[in-house]
C-alpha cells in the first residue's frame, strides 16, 4: 500500500523528522488560502500529489498545465492559485506512471525551505541479508537515484540496521562521513535515522525514501520530501494507516482485488498469470520474457480463502481485455489445488472462457484438482512443470493468431 507525500509527512514528523510547514488543497483558491496562512511572503512550494516519485521532471499531457513538472517554486499568492488552477485535473506523466500518467486531484502547498546541503535517504528490506537496510546517497534535487544505482552504485552507503535498536553511534559517525555532513549534524543526523527506523518498524513498513533530505546552516535535517509503502498483510494492524488509502489513485480491477485480500498488477503484455506467491510470478515473467511476450497482468492469492473468492479473483483476470491467455501456477501448501479448480469452473461459468488457459497445480490435493477440471470439460490445458505450462500456453496463444 502506498500513501502520499502529505501523508507520508504527517506520519513521519510523529517520529520527530522536522517536516516544512504545509497543508494539502483541493481547488486553486484553497491552496491560495493555504499559502497565506503559511507564510506572508513568498516563495511557496506547490506540488502534485499522485502516486510517483519524480514529479518535478515529468509533465502534464493537458496544455493547459503549461510546461514545467508536478513539482514548482511559486513566489506571489495570485501565482499559487494559477499554479493550481493548471495542475488539479491535469494528468501528469513520469517516469513511474507510464505513458498514461495519472490525474492530480489534489496539490501539497508548502512553505519553501532554505538549505545547504541535500542528500537521498532510504529505507527498505534486504530479504538477501536480512535486515533493514539504510540507503544514503549524496545528491541534488535533479539526480535520479535509479539510474545513479544502476552506473555508480558506489556511490550508495547500504547499511543494515538492527531491527530493535536502529543504528549505532558508530554506523551514523559513518553516514555523516559518507555524505561529508558537518560535526554539528551527527546529533540531527542520528535523530533522522532513528525517526525513520522506528517510524518503519511500528507501520510494518516496506520502504520509506526522503529525497531529498535538506541540510540548513544549523545543521539541522529536513524531510522535504517523503514516499511511504506498506505491507498489504499487516494493514489489519493499521487501521489508521488503511484509512490513507487513495483509491483515486487505484484501478477498479486492483480495487476489487484488494477487498479480497488479493495482490494484482498490470502490465503492458498479453498474458494473465494467477498465482500464490511473488517469487512463482517473477519467475514466470522471467520465462514469457526469454521468449518475448511479457505479462498483462498478475493475481496472487493467498491461504485462507474460498471458492467464492478465487472465483472472483480468476474473474479479474478473465476481463482484463490485455488478457489474450491465461496461466495459472499453483504450488498447494496453506492454499489447497482444489479450490483453485473449482474457482476456475466457477468463474469459467459465469464469465465464459474466450482465451486459451493453461493450468499447473503442485501440492496439496494436486490429483483432485485436476479431476475437477477434466470433469469440467473446459477447453483448457493441464501442465505438470513450469516452464512447460508457458511453452503450451504460448503455443495455444499461436495457434489461436
Amino acid at each position: 500500500m502506498n500513501i502520499h507525500e502529505y501523508q507520508a509527512k504527517q506520519i513521519l514528523s510523529k517520529y520527530g523528522i522536522k517536516v516544512p510547514k504545509g497543508k494539502v488543497a483541493y481547488t486553486p483558491l484553497e491552496a491560495k488560502t493555504i499559502a497565506g496562512e503559511i507564510s506572508l511572503k513568498g516563495p511557496w512550494m506547490i506540488k502534485s500529489q499522485i502516486h510517483s516519485g519524480a514529479r518535478n521532471k515529468g509533465y502534464f499531457l493537458e496544455k493547459k498545465a503549461g510546461k514545467d513538472g508536478g513539482i514548482r517554486q511559486v513566489k506571489t499568492r495570485r501565482s499559487i492559485a494559477k499554479e493550481a488552477d493548471e495542475m488539479l485535473g491535469s494528468t501528469l506523466v513520469t517516469v513511474q506512471t507510464g505513458h498514461k500518467g495519472k490525474v492530480v486531484h489534489k496539490v501539497y502547498v508548502e512553505e519553501y525551505v532554505k538549505i545547504d546541503q541535500t542528500f537521498y535517504c532510504g529505507m527498505v528490506i534486504d530479504r538477501m541479508t536480512p535486515a533493514i537496510t539504510l540507503l544514503v546517497c549524496d545528491s541534488n534535487f535533479d539526480d535520479d537515484i535509479i539510474r545513479v544505482a544502476l552506473s555508480s552504485p558506489d556511490k550508495i552507503l547500504r547499511t543494515a540496521l538492527n531491527l530493535e535498536n536502529g543504528a549505532t553511534v558508530a554506523q551514523v559517525r559513518n553516514v555523516l562521513n559518507f555524505l561529508n555532513l558537518p560535526a554539528n549534524s551527527f546529533k540531527n543526523l542520528k535523530k533522522f535515522i532513528d525517526g525513520l527506523h522506528k517510524a518503519f518498524v511500528d507501520n510494518d513498513a516496506t520502504m520509506i525514501e526522503v529525497n531529498p533530505v535538506g541540510v540548513t546552516k544549523r545543521g539541522e535535517l529536513m524531510a522535504l520530501d517523503a514516499k511511504m509503502s506498506f505491507d498489504d498483510s499487516a494493514m489489519f494492524r493499521h487501521k489508521d494507516i488503511s484509512m490513507l488509502r487513495d483509491e483515486s489513485e487505484y484501478i477498479e480491477r486492483k480495487l476489487k482485488a484488494l477487498k479480497y485480500g488479493f495482490n494484482y498488477g498490470e502490465f503492458d503484455g498479453s498474458v494473465g498469470l494467477i498465482v500464490n506467491g511473488d517469487g512463482i510470478s517473477l519467475a514466470l515473467i522471467d520465462l514469457l520474457r526469454q521468449k518475448d511476450f511479457d505479462a498483462a497482468c498478475f493475481l496472487n492469492v493467498k491461504g485462507g480463502v474460498d471458492k467464492d473468492k478465487i472465483a472472483a479473483g480468476i474473474k479479474l483476470i478473465m476481463t482484463n481485455p490485455r488478457v489474450e491467455g491465461i496461466l495459472i501456477n499453483i504450488l498447494g501448501g496453506f492454499l489447497r489445488c482444489n479450490l483453485i479448480a473449482e474457482g476456475i469452473v466457477a468463474s469459467a461459468s459465469e464469465v465464459g472462457l474466450n482465451v486459451p488457459l493453461v493450468v499447473r497445480f503442485e501440492g496439496i490435493n494436486k490429483e483432485y484438482a485436476k479431476e475437477i477440471l477434466v470433469k469440467s470439460s473446459l477447453p483448457l490445458k493441464i501442465s505438470d512443470e513450469m516452464e512447460t505450462s508457458v511453452n503450451d500456453l504460448l503455443e495455444l496463444m499461436r495457434e489461436g493468431d
